[in-house]
């Protein structure tokens, strides 16, 4: 009876450690489970950056109020009949 148990037992240890230290083993599944965690992140991000430039494109295509807002906040342009006033503060 006790070789039968020695029988069964030895092979069970083998397969606990293949599952415990090995290559395919739960170390290796949770590091995946990790790297799926923080890819899963990026894409999110990329997702939402893609939203937002397609959503900024579409805005430029259709409308001539993006483009002259952009306009006006990048390059400082005025419309002809306009006049630029800055004002500072002194110290």
């Amino acid at each position: 009876m006790r070789w039968v148990t020695a029988a069964l037992g030895l092979p069970l240890a083998l397969v606990w450690a293949e599952l415990l230290a090995g290559g395919s083993g739960l170390r290796n599944v949770l590091e995946l489970r990790q790297q799926l965690g923080t890819q899963v992140a990026s894409n999110n991000a990329a997702v939402q950056r893609n939203q937002r430039l397609q959503s900024e494109v579409a805005d430029l295509r259709d409308g001539h109020e993006m483009v002259e807002e952009v306009a006006r906040a990048e390059l400082s342009m005025l419309k002809p009949d306009e006049i630029l006033v800055k004002v500072t503060r002194r110290r």
